[in-house]
């Protein structure tokens, strides 16, 4: 640990921002969250919290509250329950509230979002919700009673007119399609199958989630989730995948705009932290996904910070691949700046896949055989199907294999005679990876055991048909 060196980049920081003197004269106490104490002296620990929360009833002040005004509340968390609908969390910024008193919703431009009457309160009794009569400013309360009140609306008395003002939420950048799983192995690892399962549970998500959208998809079986990353959306589809769910998940795709005839696609702020060693390889790779440099920081200490804006296309699937370049040292943040023009799409996936021909279990003899074909994402004993991608190509087309393929045998050899075959390990398929991995005529399959990739069409005369149509 650092502990004066990181007092001062935080006075570095915060007279960057432009803090006033007052703000610069700040307090500091030394923590650790694993031994659970506070000091504000690190070279003597104690056993507690208490010089934190000192602190904390000495130099933050008590909010401003005007009990005399119309009620206001500005909502900062949402969730759901069966019994009473919708509850929207926040504090209040004045006046009091009661049951069953007539409110109403304001988005952050004034309008009118929801009108209804306080069904039930809830005030905070530490992480318990104990139902309340009254709410008065300055509490930090939960209410029921508004079903489209959401994150940064203004819960208000209908006399009020005027929102309190929010931060605004970045919108979705990304889209994935959620379907059913049709393969020859569904229903052998998840319980909930069926599209109606799946839909409730993504618009049940959707209402509690700040920037999920969810809507119904090309067919009945098939749902569009937009959010704001891979990242946002692949903690749903791994929550869902451990309440049992079985789903076919698309590639994910970037969600793009159009002003004044002018097409245009989000863009992000990018801030890589890095060691000076591996700055190199990390600006070569955002070259390559379209991001630009805006700025370099040099801490003198053999740190590098990067500050570059890029698509956010481009950036599908680069965290994984930046761990590895930067021996897991690096740290990467990305945040929403703006729409702008479309750039030349950033290089794709250069090889061809390996396509299961047969459905059955992979045999140790055939798979190595196809090890001098390219790299295998399975290994011996595994179920494979028609259609189920088992392995990268060497070479840019995708090829047809058998790995069910089993040695035969003859009246003058048994399968005793035969030498142990040694398989290289196979490609581990993280969800991450396989979404990032797969083309436009690929699938994802996630199940509460397995991660999969497979092509839309299972059929390998199908494939085929699709294959010359695209020619």
């Amino acid at each position: 640990a650092r502990p004066e060196e990181v007092v001062n980049e935080t006075f570095d920081l915060f007279d960057s921002l432009g803090a006033t003197s007052e703000q610069l004269d700040f307090p500091i106490l030394y923590a650790v969250g694993r031994d659970g104490w506070v000091s504000d002296d690190y070279k003597k620990p104690t056993d507690n919290c208490f010089q934190l929360l000192d602190l904390v009833m000495k130099h933050v002040p008590g909010p401003e509250a005007d009990q005399e005004a119309p009620f206001q509340m500005l909502v900062s968390m949402v969730e759901r329950n069966e019994f009473v609908g919708r509850i929207v969390t926040g504090r209040v910024y004045s006046g009091t509230v009661k049951k069953n008193q007539q409110i109403k919703a304001l988005d952050s431009n004034g309008n009118d979002v929801d009108k209804g009457k306080v069904v039930q309160i809830f005030s905070f009794n530490g992480l318990k919700k104990v139902p309340a009569d009254e709410a008065k400013a300055g509490d930090i309360i939960a209410i029921a009673g508004l079903a489209n009140a959401y994150v940064s609306h203004t819960i208000c008395d209908p006399s009020v007119s005027t929102p309190l003002p929010s931060v605004q939420i970045d919108p979705p950048t990304m889209m994935m399609t959620f379907s059913v799983n049709d393969s020859p192995l569904c229903g052998k690892e998840g319980k909930r199958l069926t599209s109606r399962e799946i839909g409730n549970r993504l618009f049940a998500e959707a209402e509690t989630n700040v920037g999920l959208i969810v809507s119904q998809g090309s067919s009945a079986e098939s749902f569009r989730v937009m959010g704001r990353g891979e990242l946002h959306l692949g903690v749903l589809i791994e929550t869902m995948r451990r309440e049992g769910f079985e789903l076919s998940i698309s590639r994910p795709e970037i969600i793009f705009k159009e002003e004044n005839g002018v097409k245009l696609e989000p863009y992000e702020d990018i801030i890589v932290d890095v060691d000076e060693e591996y700055s190199g390889v990390v600006m070569e790779k955002m070259g390559l996904r379209r991001a630009e440099m805006v700025n370099m920081i040099s801490d003198h200490h053999g740190k590098q910070r990067l500050i570059f804006v890029g698509p956010s296309r481009g950036m599908i699937g680069y965290r994984s691949e930046f761990l590895t370049d930067t021996r897991g040292t690096g740290i990467l943040t990305r945040q929403f700046k703006e729409y702008g023009p479309v750039k030349s799409n950033p290089a794709g996936r250069r090889n061809g896949v390996l396509v299961s021909m047969a459905n059955g279990t992979a045999t140790s003899y055939i798979l190595n055989e196809l090890e001098a074909r390219g790299v295998l994402f399975i290994g011996n004993n595994v179920e494979c199907y028609d259609g189920m991608i088992v392995g990268e190509n060497s070479r840019t087309d995708d090829l047809e294999v058998n790995p069910t393929h089993a040695k035969k045998l003859s009246n003058v050899r048994a399968a005793g005679k035969d030498e142990a075959l040694r398989l290289t390990p196979p490609r581990n398929i993280t969800l991450e990876y396989g979404l990032t991995y797969i083309e436009e005529d690929e699938l994802v399959e996630v199940t509460p055991s397995n991660i999969r990739l497979r092509k839309k069409g299972l059929d390998a005369n199908a494939r085929k048909r699709m294959r010359r149509s695209g020619e």
